[in-house]
């Protein structure tokens, strides 16, 4: 059952969790991770990055059937940058690739949109709102 409404819990800065979701379809070979990985890069300049996020998120593939993945995005910002990481977020994964330590991985963005958070992942936003703040864009 999904909860349609963000988590306000009066997180660092303001920050409020939310959901995001895209369907997507995967080349033959590609890394069902890379698609959080570009989400990451997005979001933080790289996947790999020392330091709290100014967006916090977590990526997870929530079911997939064959080489289509649904992934859902998890994050964390104050209400007024939610259109910016949005943005962000889909951007990412319109780009469809990420070359990654095991090499280029390709998919297709088939839908993408925001989406209201499930009751399972009230806790991750509320965690994600309300730990340690980080500024500038690359946080």
């Amino acid at each position: 059952m999904t909860d349609r409404r963000t988590v306000d819990v009066g997180g660092v800065g303001g920050r409020a969790g939310f959901a995001y979701e895209a369907q997507l379809r995967l080349a033959p070979g590609a890394d069902e991770r890379a698609p959080g990985g570009a989400v990451t890069a997005a979001l933080c300049g790289h996947w790999e990055h020392d330091g709290p996020c100014r967006w916090p998120h977590h990526t997870s593939v929530d079911e997939r059937d064959g080489e289509e993945l649904t992934v859902r995005v998890v994050a964390a910002s104050p209400p007024t940058e939610r259109a910016e990481v949005q943005r962000l977020i889909d951007g990412a994964l319109t780009v469809g690739e990420l070359v990654g330590p095991d090499g280029p991985s390709h998919w297709t963005l088939l839908r993408s949109g925001p989406v209201g958070l499930r009751t399972d992942e009230l806790a991750l936003a509320g965690r994600l709102a309300t730990g340690p703040a980080a500024s500038g864009p690359t946080g």
